[in-house]
């Protein structure tokens, strides 16, 4: 069943990659002179993604309507459905701000995930608007029409959901590229990919370098090597195709996420995600080699 529904998702992307692209544009503008608020909405301060731990109140929340609705409880019920469009609204907000740095084939599935919810929201808020115009009791045909209506809305948002968990697992958008990357404590030959004319690794810019199966990117600072993991944990962009920003941090050239090279902590999204960190040192031999630092 799951193929038919990965098929029937890929499907929409004569539409959704237009459409993608376009908010994509004002999204990406919208947000990008205000980082801060960015950052809140990413949910980095939090160390895990913003969007993700929200959507859950909806569901429960909204999945409540239908069982009042089902007991007998009106008011409790449209109580309910209020709360839940609120916690849809606060939901579509944080999920915007991760739209805004997100690429390629998880852009289309987002684009799918958000149509849908944009439809069951609107689709709910007709149905608080009948009923509030409407009759409070169980028999009454506007509220009885109201009553479907949610349901009606529940599945969307219940398709809306499947797309967007496509999203995540699928897809591993906002999942740190480095969640099962293992922490060994063994020193590795370090493989700088360039030198400079006295045989040393370039000062003050970055340099990618190979560390076993690993590719790492390095600044030399005087006779100190810095060096984090060369994927950036938000969306894989290259860190030693960056920039160095002041304080020692390295700014990724895809979205902008900065991480600090002596610990590899992030100090600016769209990443959530800190960066794998190593310790290097020169060896007897005139080389240098590396490890990674605790996390």
């Amino acid at each position: 069943m799951h193929r038919f529904f990965d098929r029937l998702i890929a499907g929409q992307a004569r539409w959704a990659r237009p459409l993608g692209d376009f908010n994509h544009r004002w999204l990406h503008a919208l947000f990008r002179p205000m980082l801060p608020v960015r950052d809140l909405l990413n949910g980095r301060w939090l160390g895990h993604p913003l969007h993700s731990v929200l959507t859950d109140a909806p569901i429960g929340i909204l999945f409540l309507v239908i069982v009042l609705d089902v007991l007998g409880q009106p008011v409790a019920a449209d109580v309910a459905l209020f709360v839940g469009i609120l916690t849809m609204l606060a939901s579509a907000v944080t999920g915007a701000a991760d739209y805004s740095d997100t690429d390629g084939a998880a852009r289309e599935r987002a684009t799918v995930h958000s149509t849908l919810m944009v439809i069951a929201l609107l689709v709910y808020i007709a149905s608080l608007v009948m009923r509030i115009g409407g009759g409070e009791g169980a028999g009454d045909p506007d509220r009885t029409a109201a009553i479907w209506v949610s349901i009606i809305a529940f599945g969307i948002l219940i398709a809306g959901a499947y797309v967007g968990g496509a999203v995540v697992y699928s897809l591993g958008n906002m999942v740190s590229r480095h969640a099962f990357r293992g922490s060994g404590t063994k020193w590795i030959a370090l493989e700088p990919a360039e030198l400079d004319g006295a045989g040393d690794i370039p000062e003050g810019r970055p340099v990618k370098g190979k560390l076993g199966i690993n590719a790492v990117a390095l600044v030399r600072q005087g006779d100190v090597v810095l060096a984090v993991h060369d994927q950036c944990a938000h969306a894989g962009g290259p860190l030693s195709d960056g920039t160095l920003r002041g304080d020692g941090v390295i700014e990724c050239p895809w979205h902008g996420s900065r991480f600090r090279l002596a610990d590899g902590h992030v100090v600016r999204g769209p990443s959530v995600h800190d960066q794998p960190a190593y310790e290097v040192r020169r060896t007897e031999a005139g080389g240098w080699e590396a490890r990674r630092r605790p996390a």
